[in-house]
């Protein structure tokens, strides 16, 4: 059976990081981007170029129309979907009294809401075929919380139990769903945050730096090619933070 990935959020940062590393083993793959459509773009020629297939889709994750479309150009383009990798995520600084409604519903449109329209839409074909693989990408501050981070904090929570949830119900139907919990990565999300800030994190994790996105990249694809693996939360974050 062939191969085919669709990783949303996938035009720079983790979600590149998987799609380069899913393209290196075989996978055809749909790119995902809601912006850097220069980023998609030249990501997929490269890939194309290294005889990979690979298309790529301009699609808000939030908006579950546009998601169903890019699964069914996925479809037609590359053949079944096989494997989801729910990467699209914005986070926004800031202390809770400040947050305001549109903030808060748009931080989990995208983080939690993404997952539920690309699920919804890559599920009925993985549940006729009686296989197939999710791996949602949550977070370390969804398992500890973080300071001036509750609104995405929150929805990396919540990816958790949506993920241990669905393993338990949809494995009787031959599909895997885990998550990658990453911890402080060198993304352009993170670098928002300073080098002041960003040397005094990698003071604090045990293996003395922040983690690259092939690093997740890597536990992506275990993920993806463990077949007896599903309910579960990598932890990837050099040790960090120390409990």
């Amino acid at each position: 059976m062939r191969r085919v990935a669709l990783v949303t959020g996938s035009s720079r940062g983790i979600g590149r990081a998987c799609a380069e590393a899913l393209a290196g083993e075989g996978y055809a793959v749909c790119i995902n981007c809601v912006e850097r459509t220069d980023l998609a773009s030249a990501l997929c020629e490269k890939l194309r170029a290294q005889g990979r297939d690979a298309i790529w889709v301009r699609a808000d994750v939030a908006d579950a129309d546009a998601v169903a479309a890019m699964a069914a150009q996925t479809e037609k383009e590359l053949g079944r979907i096989t494997l989801l990798v729910n990467n699209a995520g914005i986070a926004k600084q800031q202390l809770f009294q400040d947050i305001d409604r549109a903030t808060w519903d748009r931080v989990f449109a995208v983080n939690l809401g993404g997952c539920y329209n690309t699920i919804q839409a890559v599920l009925p074909s993985m549940l006729h075929e009686h296989a197939g693989c999710i791996v949602n990408v949550s977070s370390i501050w969804g398992r500890h919380g973080a300071s001036c981070e509750a609104t995405y904090s929150a929805t990396k929570h919540a990816i958790i139990g949506l993920t241990r949830s669905l393993a338990a119900e949809l494995a009787p139907s031959g599909i895997r769903v885990n998550a990658v919990a990453p911890g402080v990565i060198d993304t352009d999300m993170v670098q928002v945050l300073g080098q002041e800030t960003l040397n005094m994190l990698a003071d604090e994790i045990p293996l003395g730096r922040l983690g690259k996105p092939q690093e997740i990249a890597q536990a992506v694809l275990y993920l993806a090619e463990a077949d007896y693996v599903t309910g579960q939360v990598l932890h990837v974050d050099g040790g960090f933070p120390v409990i």
